[in-house]
């Protein structure tokens, strides 16, 4: 069997980005929390605001992404060879 490569990264983008999108307006609405802005130091420009709400929506889709990605080729990779 084989893992369709951009199936699984859509998958994981979209997973990942309504993740960081729904955290950070979580922590917003809440009043503020020093554990996700940490997440600046990975997604330039984040932080934990409204604006930056959506901009981690864009980078949690690319992360996701590109993990689901990665994760599929490797899959692919490996499973050939065990099969």
């Amino acid at each position: 069997m084989r893992l369709d490569r951009r199936a699984l990264g859509l998958a994981a983008g979209i997973l990942w980005a309504a993740c960081v999108f729904l955290c950070t307006l979580w922590v917003v609405y809440r009043g503020g929390g020093e554990h996700l802005e940490l997440l600046g130091k990975f997604y330039p420009g984040y932080s934990v605001t409204l604006a930056g709400a959506f901009l981690g929506l864009v980078w949690g889709f690319v992360d996701g992404f590109l993990c689901g990605w990665v994760l599929a080729w490797l899959y692919n990779r490996f499973a050939r060879g065990a099969a």
